[in-house]
């Protein structure tokens, strides 16, 4: 016979309350002004999980030479890919929000956040405390684990937790690269494109990240060897960002039906003279061009929302730079945005968090 205070406490019905789901993506800035723009990269890269060294050389670093010289040149840039409802990353973000909500009902309260600048992480959780909730599902917008974006969005959410009195309880999704809607909705707006023309190639270009960064993310010093290690996704790796990556492409691959020696796994967006994790999208583009290859279709599939990586990086400097060494067809494969299996994906990584 069960104790009578396990038996109380086995039938106790749960309180009632809602849950709050807050959506976080990277961020943008305000607007795509200089000084928004500086206001953004400052919070952005003087995050000791996106530049990390000691914070006297990282500030000097972001202050004194990349806020002031990179901010009129990714202002210009800004401007290409604002819209008139803004940014795109922030726009999306909002329609999701609000498809979101739609989907899961009045039992949920969800809110889009922005890692930098807002709407601010600090601003959704306080709504949520107000609100009184005493349950939180946390799900950063990046497919695949990094520290600098998903371990960031962790140590942010729990900074302003830890002042709390009284501290809910927390969920976080932590990556969803393998969630079966997810890649069936590239895997979709990939074979729009394939329907109409035939590609000779096709490139899955990820943000790049210092090589040391996944180094240090190798726990026990001595799997990582930035190589053959990323050949599968294990438990031995299972965390390592560019493995993951790599595990993504193999995925969206066998869903699109692409053969072997079609397609290329490669890293954009590098900062810097530090190695970062390769091989480099553009090396990549240079290396197909040398070798023949006349069309090509991009996809990226670190990014849920078109923004400046997208865009502008993918669908048009680096289309830029294939056609001038010589190829003829280069197409963006856009993301996931505001598509129906993108919200059931997020519906589903709600239910089971």
């Amino acid at each position: 016979m069960e104790a009578p205070a396990l038996q109380q406490f086995a039938t106790a019905p749960k309180a009632p309350g809602k849950t709050g789901v807050l959506l976080v993506n990277l961020g943008t800035p305000d607007s795509p002004s200089v000084s928004d723009v500086r206001k953004y990269l400052r919070e952005f890269l003087m995050d000791g999980r996106v530049i990390d060294i000691p914070f006297i050389p990282r500030f000097l670093l972001v202050n004194g030479i990349i806020a002031p010289f990179r901010a009129p040149k990714s202002a210009k840039t800004y401007k290409e890919v604002w819209t008139e409802n803004g940014s795109p990353l922030k726009y999306y973000g909002e329609v999701n929000e609000r498809q979101l909500q739609q989907a899961l009902g009045h039992a949920y309260v969800v809110r889009l956040a922005m890692r930098y600048q807002s709407p601010s992480i600090d601003a959704g959780l306080s709504e949520f405390q107000r609100l009184g909730l005493t349950d939180i599902i946390v799900i950063p917008l990046f497919p695949q684990y990094a520290s600098a974006t998903t371990g960031s969005v962790y140590e942010k959410v729990m900074d302003v937790l830890k002042t709390w009195q009284v501290i809910p309880q927390v969920r976080f999704v932590n990556r969803f690269l393998e969630h079966p809607k997810f890649i069936e909705g590239f895997v979709q707006l990939g074979r729009k494109y394939m329907a109409d023309y035939e590609y000779d190639h096709f490139l899955f270009s990820y943000h790049g990240l210092p090589e040391r960064q996944i180094r240090k993310g190798d726990i026990t010093k001595s799997v990582c060897q930035l190589g053959e290690c990323c050949g599968s996704l294990r438990a031995d790796n299972q965390h390592c960002y560019r493995a993951q990556c790599f595990e993504t492409t193999r995925r969206l691959v066998r869903e699109l039906g692409i053969p072997e020696g079609k397609y290329t796994t490669c890293f954009q967006s590098r900062l810097g003279r530090d190695p970062w994790i390769q091989p480099y999208t553009e090396d990549t583009i240079r290396k197909l061009a040398k070798d023949g290859i006349k069309s090509v279709l991009a996809f990226s599939p670190a990014f849920v929302a078109d923004c400046l990586e997208t865009t502008i990086e993918v669908g048009e400097e680096y289309k830029e730079l294939f056609e001038e060494l010589g190829g003829q067809h280069w197409q963006l494969v856009e993301s996931l945005n505001d598509s129906p299996l993108w919200v059931e994906t997020l519906v589903d990584l709600v239910k089971t968090a």
